[in-house]
């Protein structure tokens, strides 16, 4: 699929700090190389040739991690390689060092950065001062790795995105505003249903708005959950109080009181739909323990993904060319 933007640029050695910085056609590279690693591993469990031997990843993590750290680092040392995880406690980035000091001595030592932080300014302030690949494992901004392995999940589902109807509901978030500007790129329509006062970042907004009709896609905005959802083939949730947020929990569970992902709102979307979450899942708040166990379910299909999907990023931004 042409898309009418940007061509295509080697992605050896860049950043990715927002899904946004991977065209469209750059994306369906990554997908290639991430479905040859995925095909490879699940019928040995390993590869043949590892294409990052003797490469080195550190990860600078901020926030708690299951399937991040995880699946950073067994990718690493699935690809001959290995990654080492560094807290804030560790380094005190911005207190014990400057976010500079810190990126200068890494690119030293090591390959690639992996940041998972709060401030999204932490992570573009770290790539800027780095000569190494830094790839933004979430922040409060976006969430890039988790929005590539989505879509590519959808890709492998469906057999195809162009057309797709991905709806999202609750919170106009970091995940949505990857989501949305992965999807959008690929010809999806990308919905959105949130509650007044939590709509995603206009800039975003506008960004997919332009991805979508470059694409064929388009994107959708509203507050009515069950308009959202109507003939969606995809119905998308997150936790309605991020990492970050506890101190709002108690008002955001009235705010998004109507947003639940359960029984009654998969059938308002249709009998084809399915369901993804990006976990960790507060089961009984914004999804149903019955909807996410159930047939509809994705969720631990994205999961296993974001393994092969940051395989695939981490060959493209740092193995051989050719």
């Amino acid at each position: 699929m042409e898309t009418g933007l940007e061509p295509a640029r080697p992605l050896r050695g860049r950043d990715l700090l927002s899904a946004g910085d991977l065209s469209p056609d750059e994306v369906r590279r990554v997908f290639g190389t991430a479905a040859a690693l995925k095909a490879e591993f699940l019928a040995s469990r390993r590869h043949a040739r590892p294409p990052l031997v003797r490469r080195t990843l550190a990860m600078l993590f901020e926030r708690p991690s299951l399937r991040t750290r995880v699946t950073f680092e067994a990718g690493m040392i699935q690809l001959g390689g290995g990654a080492i995880q560094l807290t804030s406690g560790n380094v005190g980035w911005g207190v014990r060092e400057s976010v500079a000091d810190v990126a200068r001595n890494l690119q030293g030592f090591v390959d690639a950065i992996v940041i998972r932080t709060g401030v999204h300014q932490i992570a573009v302030e770290l790539a800027a001062a780095a000569d190494i690949p830094v790839i933004n494992a979430l922040t409060l901004h976006e969430h890039p790795c988790q929005a590539l392995a989505d879509v590519f999940t959808l890709r492998e589902t469906f057999g195809r995105l162009d057309g797709l109807v991905v709806a999202f509901v609750g919170d106009g978030n970091n995940v949505f505003h990857s989501l949305a500007l992965v999807a959008a790129g690929q010809g999806a329509q990308v919905r959105l249903a949130h509650p007044p006062g939590y709509a995603p970042d206009p800039a975003i907004v506008d960004r997919a708005t332009v991805l979508a009709a470059a694409c064929g896609g388009s994107l959708v905005v509203g507050h009515d959950a069950r308009a959202i959802v109507a003939g969606a083939d995809v119905i998308y949730t997150d936790a309605w109080t991020s990492m970050g947020q506890e101190a709002e929990a108690d008002e955001r569970r009235v705010a998004f009181a109507a947003y639940q992902v359960g029984e009654a709102l998969c059938a308002a979307a249709g009998p084809q739909a399915r369901v993804m979450h990006c976990l960790p899942a507060h089961r009984g708040e914004e999804i149903t323990s019955e909807v996410m166990d159930g047939p509809r379910s994705l969720v631990f299909q994205q999961s296993e993904n974001r393994l092969h999907v940051q395989k695939g990023l981490l060959v493209e931004l740092l193995g051989d060319p050719g």
